[in-house]
This record gives structure tokens, sequence and C-alpha cells, in this order.
């Protein structure tokens, strides 16, 4: 895998941590109002429909607990039961903050190195995305030293697909349910089991509890041969929500393991011609080393990102017409991954793309960023910085993006970065017609000067945005600490 795993950006998450934040300051402001009667502080708590309030609410709360000599007379019984309901709710809210940052089964498989080959496939076979779409379901992850035939290029995807969802159990266990089995055994629904395929019971796992504590896991269809597989540990779990355990093996069941006939060959030139891609296929058609390293990879794993007919390509062949032919050929490749990348794994991971050109010149690198901001991918070359406005196909083993800027290697191009350092200082006048004159003098080899100033409006846009989107989130966990501290502060 080309990317780093990290947290994904949701935009949906965000929106509903503000609207948690609300709720939360609802609940929490009127505890700790100086100016109204405790009884009509807390009927709030019994309302129905309450209204949200807007967190300013809390500018003239004092942090501090009303004596109970106060002049609403409250009894010690009285300021017990208010400070439990503060406690109560404070944890309530801090439960909710992990609610809202959402679920995503890649960014937590790729915290640990070990799952890496089960979450690359998770990813090749579309299913990560259906995962992450369900709640109160259970996934047994296996670990690269176990995964067997599965990483031997015996299936086809479909059939992978259907081995890995008899890993995916339709119902919540964690390591204490596990452990607590009624009757010691009970059989589990997989998403095998929803899919259609699978007749009678063969989508189902049972699992049983034995002595000692260990506990296995076998689908019901299981040939008599088969060994279950045992439990190793809980990797992440969020209560009757979601959790991920890790297994010692792979589950074995003959109609999951049927064959399952492949994809149809995909025509390459037909799916670039595309209203997107159309100017960009052209350019790929004129370099045949370029062309036939897409056709011997496009049925294997491959993801194009492709610059608009009439915007990136014409404002980017001034500087293309003046490349040499390596040049064209290495920034052509630029654009293409020798792997496929769906949009949802786009949109959840972070990292460097490895492209065909890293692996077509050699002592180049040819790599740049992709990360995910506000449910935009953008791609960061260093020289421009450009996002994806479009898909074009996304189906495996293929994947075509249209991208809003051409993409510039620094390779060949001058690094944003290196033009940007000098902006800050316009006071130095006979500095800056020094650096002018080298500048003009080797435009001809580093044809960067009029992209370089685009890409910095862009990160600074993109700043703001980050900036923005943080916001919410970042207030609500502050909101939060401050009503734990608080709660911790009235129960002591």
């Amino acid at each position: 895998m080309a990317f780093a795993q990290l947290s994904p950006n949701s935009k949906g998450a965000n929106q509903a941590t503000a609207t948690l934040a609300r709720l939360a300051l609802h609940y929490i402001a009127p505890h700790f109002a100086c100016s109204t009667p405790p009884s009509v502080q807390c009927s709030a708590l019994h309302s129905r429909t309450p209204p949200i309030r807007e967190p300013p609410t809390l500018r003239y709360c004092s942090a501090h607990p009303l004596p109970p000599s106060a002049s609403y007379g409250q009894s010690s019984a009285a300021m017990d039961l208010r400070r439990r309901r503060l406690a109560m709710v404070a944890v309530w809210a801090a439960t909710l903050t992990a609610v809202a940052e959402g679920f995503d089964i890649l960014q937590i498989l790729g915290k640990h190195d070990e799952f890496s080959q089960f979450c690359k496939l998770l990813n090749e076979t579309h299913l990560a995305g259906d995962i992450n779409r369900d709640r109160t379901i259970t996934v047994l992850a296996v670990a690269n030293g176990d995964m067997g035939h599965l990483t031997g290029g015996h299936y086809s995807l479909g059939t992978l697909r259907h081995i890995l969802e008899l890993h995916v159990v339709a119902d919540y266990y964690d390591d204490k349910k596990l452990k607590q089995l009624s009757h010691a055994a009970t059989a589990a629904s997989t998403l095998f089991q929803r899919s259609g395929f699978a007749p009678g019971m063969a989508g189902y796992v049972n699992i049983t509890q034995h002595r000692g504590g260990k506990v296995s896991f076998i689908v019901d269809d299981a040939a008599d041969t088969v060994k279950p597989v045992t439990y190793v540990k809980q990797i992440e779990s969020h209560r009757y929500d979601y959790s991920v355990l890790q297994v010692s093996g792979v589950l074995s069941s003959p109609e999951a393991e049927a064959p399952v006939a492949p994809p149809a060959p995909v025509n390459l030139t037909d799916i670039l011609s595309k209203k997107y891609c159309k100017s960009f296929a052209g350019l790929l058609a004129a370099d045949p080393k370029v062309f036939d390293t897409l056709n011997g990879t496009k049925d294997t794993a491959l993801t194009i990102f492709c610059p608009p007919v009439d915007t990136a390509v014409a404002a980017f062949m001034p500087k293309f017409k003046n490349l040499t032919a390596k040049a064209k050929t290495a920034i052509l490749l630029y654009h293409t991954v020798p792997d496929y990348y769906s949009m949802q794994f786009l949109k959840s991971n972070k990292g460097k793309v490895t492209t065909l050109a890293t692996t077509s010149v050699a002592k180049k690198d040819y790599t740049y960023e992709a990360e995910s901001k506000e449910d935009t991918v953008t791609l960061d070359t260093t020289v421009v910085t450009s996002t994806i406005q479009a898909t074009v196909r996304d189906d495996d083993p293929l994947a075509v993006y249209a991208v809003s800027k051409f993409l510039q290697p620094k390779e060949l191009f001058k690094a944003k970065t290196a033009d940007l350092a000098p902006a800050p200082a316009p006071e130095a006048g006979p500095k800056k017609k020094k650096k002018k004159k080298p500048s003009s003098g080797s435009a001809a080899s580093a044809p960067s000067d009029e992209s370089a100033d685009g890409p910095s409006a862009d990160d600074s846009s993109d700043d703001a945005a980050d900036k923005a989107a943080a916001a919410p989130s970042s207030l609500f966990a502050r909101w939060v600490t401050i009503a734990v501290a608080l709660a911790l502060a009235l129960a002591a």
C-alpha cells in the first residue's frame, strides 16, 4: 500500500459533532446558571423536544455549585442529585464524541501494520464501504502471516469478496460478550448470508466458547476436515456499535470459495474518450510506451488521474511542448498509479502515492501526497495542488478520476515552496532584483513560474478551509473537556 492510514475526514461527522455540542451544552449549561431557580434549570432534562441553545449560554455561568444555604434553599439531597445528573451528562457527552467521529474499517486496521494485507483486500473487493455503512457489526481480521491461500492469487476478486464477507458478522461481539456466551455457543449471520449467494445456512458462523476461555469460529457448511479458527484478541470496539477482533486464520466455506466470473475486460480507449479525459487520452495515445504500459496494467490494478478537457490540459500545453520526449513520457505516467484506489479509500486515507513514473524512471521519486479535505481529495505535488472533481470510473480493477490541474512533478518543475520563500520580504528591494535575474535566465529549464502563483492561492484557501472545518470539533472537544472536569469537581 502506498498510503499511510490516517483518520477519515467526514462532513457528516463534523455536522454531527456540532449538533452534539449544542445538545450537550443545552443539558450541561443549566446546572451552572446563576440566575435561574434549580427547578427551572433541571426541567429541560424531562422535556421531550428541548430547544437547542448555543455555546454563549455559558458566558454568564459560574463553575462553582451553589452552596446548601443558597437563596433557593437547596437541600443536601438535591445537591447530590444534581451532582450525579451532571456527572452522567458529562460522561454521555464524552461518549457521543466517539460516535460523532464515525467508523472506518480501513482507518482502524491501518493503525496496525500486521493487518495490511487484510486491509488491502477489503479495499480491493469494495467490502470496506459496505462495512462502514453498517452498524452493530463485528469484523474478524486476520494478520498477514495467517492469510494463507487468500494472498496466493488463486481466487478472483468476486470469490475473495465472498470469503471476506464471512469475516463480517452482522452482530456485536467484543471480548466480554464472547466469553459470556449463552449456552457457550451461538450461530451468527454474516454479510455473505446477506449477499444472496449463500444457500441455506452457508452464510452463518458458529461461535463456541471452550474450557479455559478459548473461543472458536467455524462456518456452518464447513467440511468435516476443516479446523475452526480461534479468537486471538480485541483490536478496537465501540460498545453495541462496532467491534474489530483478530482471529487465527481464514474461515473456510465451499460456497464462499466457489468460482465467480471475473469482470469483462475494459476498453481503456473508450473510457478515457469520455468528456472529462478526451484531451488527456489523446496525449496518452500519442506516446506508445505510455499507452502500452497502461494497457498492460488496466486488468490488474490501475488508477488514472486525468486533467479536464478544456481547462487544465489547454493551460499546460505550452509547457508540455517544451519538454523532452523522456520528460513527456514521465509526466504522463505521473498521472497513473499501479494500484486500484476506490474513492472511498482515497477519502479515508492520507499518504504518499507511488506512480508508474516512479517505477519507470531510475533514481527519480515521482510521487505526490494525497489526502482528503472536507470530503474532497487533493493531490499535492509540491509544485501544484490539484483536486478530484469527478469520477469517470470506479470499478475494480480500474479507477479513473478527473482532476482540476495537470500534475507537475518536482523532478521537472520548480517546487512552489521555493518560489514562495522570498515572498514575506517585499521591502528588501535590492535582494529581490538579484533574485529575479537568475530566475528569468532559467525559465526554459524549469518552466514552473506560471504555475507557482496559482498553488499559493490554493494553499491559503485550503488552510482556511482546514481551520474552518476543524473549528466545530475542536470547540466541542473543549466544551466536553470542561464539562467532564466540572463533573469531577462537583462529584468530589
